[in-house]
């Protein structure tokens, strides 16, 4: 693994021949969760790779959360203190919602990937986008704005959120493959929601591998399997 400088971000590299994001094979970026050290997901570029030429790019999110998440970072800020007392008085998420910050981090995604197009350099449309909890809803957000093709789409226990401006987004996406997981028992974003949002993608013609799970708001080891086999189907054989 090494780590770089990618556009706005700093990212660490893994995979490829030489295990540091060397090489001509395909791209997998991963984004982590709200409150996540940089490289969190790190691991997981050993265990999804289809293949040995499989590179793995993980950025870090710009936003430093200080000493109270132990070097955790964020892609948006949470207010968690206004999010509990919404549930205390029985309030529903509002999925119409745009969290403030998620134009900026939107951004700095968007130029980000405009430099690993350019210096990680895949070959076109062997790019898959991906994250994990606030990084899946990031990665979502991103990819059904961006006008270049995705090999495929990663959700991991993510959810569904600024409902109005996706919903007039995802017809221009049609056929994307999406992997897409999330636990029955998330303590954190509810099942319910994320499951609606999966039959939302169907309904627009995105294909959704959907994989529930009995569980929380994690990453189990069904979920990696399924997530490796996805990125086989769409990346296909090694170059």
């Amino acid at each position: 693994m090494r780590i770089a400088r990618i556009g706005p971000l700093d990212a660490r590299l893994a995979g490829g021949p030489d295990g540091n994001g060397g090489g001509t094979g395909p791209v997998v970026v991963l984004l982590h969760g709200f409150g996540a050290p940089a490289d969190d997901l790190v691991p997981l570029g050993r265990i999804l790779a289809p293949s040995s030429a499989t590179r793995f790019v993980f950025p870090a999110a710009p936003i430093d959360l200080g000493p109270l998440y132990m070097g955790g970072r964020a892609w948006w800020p949470v207010d968690f203190a206004e999010r509990a007392r919404r549930q205390a008085l029985g309030s529903k998420r509002d999925i119409t919602e745009v969290p403030p910050g998620l134009e900026q981090a939107r951004g700095a995604v968007d130029g980000f990937l405009d430099e690993v197009l350019r210096s990680v350099a895949p070959a076109p449309t062997r790019l898959v986008l991906g994250g994990f909890s606030q990084g899946a809803m990031l990665a979502l957000d991103t990819a059904l704005r961006r006008a270049d093709a995705l090999a495929g789409l990663i959700l991991l226990s993510g959810t569904h959120i600024a409902s109005g401006e996706w919903a007039s987004r995802l017809d221009a996406r049609r056929g994307l493959p999406v992997f897409m997981s999330h636990g029955r028992q998330d303590e954190l974003l509810p099942f319910a929601v994320a499951e609606g949002l999966q039959g939302l993608l169907v309904r627009h013609g995105l294909p959704v591998a959907w994989l529930p799970f009995d569980g929380g708001h994690e990453i189990p080891g069904r979920v990696v399997e399924g997530a490796r086999d996805f990125l086989g189907q769409v990346l296909g054989s090694p170059e």
